[in-house]
């Protein structure tokens, strides 16, 4: 089994103060419920199940420390509305579908976020759609329609007035949407994890390394120091489920990497002179996501990896490379600030299918998953693991309706080395193609 093994250099979670004492997994242990993987859709199933069922234990079991992971590596974002490929759906429905389902988990996080007093840079900011050249422009033009027929608001910003947002005059053109919100996310997963309900016990550093059924319709979960039987498993693994046998050739590994500067100080913030606290994302899809945080950090995340075996595809002297390009283009936006270091640069890796379809649902007697976001975290996660919740107990509700309409089986993939072949060429031609926008 290919474990998660993360690199060490995530600026999110390091960031963040030394996190509460662990607790591991160790001896036999019964539970009316196991969730296994603490990132947004994990914690989100586990706090929906403590509340239809606050009578029965419930074990959210993760690898590593909750925000170590994938749901604590992302750029920021919490968006409303449809990503990317799913805009270009001839449904209109579909897509309206889609915004319930995302605006929903944005209403559930701000209300967690405000009752619990979770410190985690969270502002209602929106988000710019930016471009560079014309290749970009075309895209940005595309995307005006998308939200025209969608009957969304948005603006455009251009020329001084971009600039004096962002700080750089490198965008020819950006669309605004106000409905996304900013965070930091591994405070923000870190902080709902504290919050969880009473009767769900959180296990970190504690892979599973096997499951199996036990022969009365229930499973057993082996970790390396301990077990667990349970008769109800929900997986919130994304790309990690077909290592317990599940979503086999459907699933594709994708690492995408990010870096970020140490904090502005005065000094650099005066030559910076625009404002602070929002997030770009590039038009051209294979373009570079830009972030300024509340606390004056520049994040430039851009750079594709297929990685069959996760974290371990990924060397030093990769990421030592990647962190030179992001450094080429935090240059190119902002060359008056060359004196300001890059601190951390991390990847993060996520589960794609070749349909772009989200698998939500039943797996086997017993067993759920809610896996394959297609690169959108933070709002799908959340929602799909609070559903999944219902879905295991058998609460009925238009949300669920939505969820199961918008979701399907991702189709299955061309073997092995064509399918490592693919991927690969296909991220070369996207980043040759959109050298402008990077």
């Amino acid at each position: 089994m290919n474990l998660p093994h993360d690199d060490e250099t995530c600026g999110w979670y390091a960031a963040l103060p030394a996190p509460d004492p662990v607790r591991r997994l160790v001896g036999h242990q019964l539970a009316d419920y196991v969730v296994v993987g603490a990132g947004f859709a994990g914690l989100a199933a586990a706090r929906r199940l403590a509340a239809h069922k606050p009578d029965a234990r419930i074990l959210l079991v993760d690898a590593q420390r909750v925000g170590e992971g994938a749901s604590g590596r992302n750029s920021g974002f919490v968006i409303d509305l449809p990503h990317k490929f799913a805009l270009e759906n001839p449904d209109p429905e579909f897509k309206q579908r889609l915004l319930r389902l995302n605006r929903t988990a944005i209403g559930q996080l701000q209300t967690l976020v405000e009752e619990h007093g979770i410190e985690c840079q969270w502002s209602h900011a929106g988000k710019y759609q930016g471009a560079v050249g014309e290749r970009g422009l075309a895209y940005l033009a595309h995307f005006e329609k998308l939200m025209a027929k969608l009957g969304e608001p948005y603006r455009v910003v251009e020329g001084g007035d971009l600039s004096m947002v962002l700080g750089t005059s490198h965008y020819s053109r950006a669309v605004f949407t106000p409905g996304c919100y900013l965070m930091q996310p591994a405070a923000l997963v870190r902080g709902l994890a504290r919050s969880l309900p009473a009767n769900v016990e959180l296990l970190e550093q504690s892979p599973i390394q096997r499951l199996e059924r036990d022969g009365r319709g229930g499973y057993v979960l082996h970790g390396g120091e301990g077990q667990i039987h349970t008769p109800q498993v929900l997986f919130g693994t994304s790309i990690f489920t077909r290592e317990f046998g599940f979503l086999q050739n459907r699933l594709l590994p994708v690492m995408t990497f990010a870096s970020w500067t140490a904090p502005l100080d005065e000094s650099q913030s005066k030559r910076y002179g625009a404002t602070f606290n929002w997030g770009l994302t590039p038009a051209d899809h294979a373009g570079t996501t830009v972030r300024m945080t509340q606390d004056r950090r520049i994040i430039i995340r851009n750079t594709y990896r297929h990685v069959p075996t996760y974290g371990r595809s990924v060397d030093d002297a990769m990421r030592r490379n990647i962190s030179e390009d992001h450094r080429k283009a935090f240059l190119a936006r902002f060359p008056d600030l060359a004196d300001v270091p890059f601190t951390h640069t991390w990847g993060g890796v996520y589960a794609m299918s070749r349909n772009f379809t989200n698998f939500f649902g039943k797996l086997q007697e017993g067993a759920f998953a809610s896996a394959c976001d297609n690169g959108v975290g933070a709002a799908w996660g959340t929602i799909s693991g609070t559903l999944l919740a219902d879905y295991a107990v058998g609460a009925d509700s238009s949300l669920l309706d939505d969820i199961q309409a918008v979701t399907g089986m991702p189709s299955l993939n061309p073997p092995e080395p064509f399918l490592g072949l693919g991927v690969r060429t296909r991220i070369k031609l996207a980043a040759w193609q959109s050298r402008a926008e990077l």
